[in-house]
């Protein structure tokens, strides 16, 4: 049976986070009453003239710069032509045969090396409106608030080769994207759009085979299923003797199948040509530069200076860059309290998992980056154990207090006095003969025992380092 490769392009539409349209001066709100957010321009009257948005042209600059993509001096809008009820002029203002930014690549971690991905292109484009069906059969309602929202086109080459590393590459764009600010990376909401496109070839064979197009994933764990599903379903049909038809699929998430839609058009189909009521945009060197200085510390010059400068495990720096907010937090963090792997481990531990629970950002989080260092101070100090810090941590998450003052009005300080401790053990050992007698006898592990029911005798209050010193030396006595 022959052996097939898969080759993966994928095609990523993010909205950019501008306050108003790429044309007109709309609001870009996401959730608004339907068809509030519309004018002539974005509704293509006849007569309007559109006018770029300056700020848009500045986010997909930043992109081209983070991806090590060039950015061309001229570029062209385009008019790509189609009906559809959500495009009400009939033409999508986009980029053709001269885009923004040409070349560049992401990098990603692919068995534990870096592989490069490659990307064709990044171009501007309009969004169209979204088409909404009510479960009425023949009833299609159309919102056009999107229509005009600002988008970039990020065609990678097609140089994925499996839907982990596929999804892995949407990970790292979307990651990207965040960090500059530029888009939120929403996927639900449909800020963050990915379609892909899929062939099979004989391993070896160089020629690409017939591709398909895939649309309709608004998730990661969708994307992946999908990619799945359709390399199955080709190498099924070419093995059975089938032929591959180009084509664009609907990935159907109920049923778990790509399902066609429609015989995938040539790009001729559209009848680009130029957009006569936009003049070609230059961008100069002074232009990029100036963007340039604007662009923030990326994810993997992030998690380098993490492990370099805070001397943490590298698996630590990357969780800890997963999102700018995290990484600004840990930063806050360590500010506070110089103590970089402690930190860590409560925020990737403790914090991340009742954020998890909750379904709370970190940004929301009552627990602020003071109150952390602070109470890891508390117990490096020995003033709480780490135990107690248990309790300490679930109220501040809860209630937003200082550690100190939740420390205080609990009476949680950790008992230190070696007097007290004493009395604490003497008590167990005099509740446990038999457990004491096998210790004396060899069963050095029955030390844990001991520390725990003094533990508990204390309401967890007592030092652990003296707790075990004391208790040693007492059954030795």
């Amino acid at each position: 049976m022959l052996q097939y490769e898969v080759v993966i392009g994928l095609e990523v539409h993010a909205q950019l986070l501008t306050k108003s349209k790429i044309f007109c001066g709309c609001s870009t709100k996401f959730g608004s009453p339907p068809n509030t957010q519309t004018c002539p321009v974005c509704l293509g009257l006849p007569g309007v003239l559109p006018v770029l948005n300056r700020e848009a042209v500045n986010f997909a600059i930043m992109m081209a710069l983070a991806t090590r993509s060039k950015i061309e001096p001229y570029c062209r809008f385009a008019r790509k032509n189609y009906f559809y009820p959500d495009l009400p002029k009939g033409y999508q203002i986009s980029q053709y045969e001269l885009p923004l930014s040409t070349g560049g690549y992401i990098e990603i971690d692919v068995n534990g090396g870096i592989k490069k991905i490659g990307l064709t292109r990044i171009h501007m484009e309009e969004d169209a409106g979204k088409s909404i069906h009510d479960g009425s059969a023949d009833t299609t309602l159309v919102d056009l608030n999107r229509a005009g929202v600002p988008l970039i086109e990020i065609v990678s080459e097609p140089e994925i080769r499996s839907p982990e590393d596929s999804v892995t590459y949407l990970k790292k764009l979307r990651e990207t994207l965040r960090y500059l600010e530029i888009c939120d990376g929403n996927m639900e909401e449909g800020s963050f759009r990915c379609d892909a496109n899929i062939s099979i070839r004989p391993v070896g064979e160089k020629e690409l085979g017939t591709k398909t197009e895939v649309k309709n994933m608004n998730s990661f764990r969708f994307v992946q299923k999908a990619l799945e599903y359709e390399i199955n379903r080709q190498i099924e049909v070419v093995s059975g003797g089938g032929r591959i038809i180009q084509e664009t699929r609907l990935w159907d998430s109920d049923r778990g199948v790509t399902v066609s839609m429609r015989s995938k058009e040539e790009a001729h189909d559209y009848r680009y040509f130029p957009e006569p009521d936009l003049v070609p945009l230059e961008v100069s060197t002074e232009w990029q530069e100036e963007v340039k200085k604007k662009l923030p510390e990326l994810p993997d010059e992030k998690r380098e200076r993490f492990v370099q400068e805070y001397e943490i495990p590298e698996y630590d720096a990357q969780v800890l860059t997963a999102s700018k907010a995290l990484a600004n937090y840990f930063e806050e963090s360590v500010r506070d309290y110089r103590s970089p792997k402690s930190i860590s481990n409560w925020i990737m531990g403790d914090l991340l998992r009742e954020l998890k629970l909750s379904g709370t950002d970190i940004d929301d989080s009552l627990i602020r980056p003071p109150h952390l260092s602070k109470m890891i101070k508390m117990i490096d100090e020995d003033v709480i154990s780490g135990k107690i810090a248990k309790t300490v941590f679930e109220e501040m998450y809860r209630t937003g207090k200082d550690p100190e003052a939740i420390v205080q009005e609990k009476g949680l300080v950790q008992v230190t006095d070696e007097g007290e401790i004493e009395k604490y053990v003497s008590q167990v050992i005099a509740e446990n003969p038999g457990e004491a007698e096998a210790y004396r006898g060899g069963k050095d592990k029955l030390i844990g025992f001991f520390v725990g029911q003094v533990m508990k005798l204390s309401g967890g209050k007592a030092n652990p380092a003296k707790v075990n010193e004391i208790l040693k030396s007492m059954l030795r006595g």
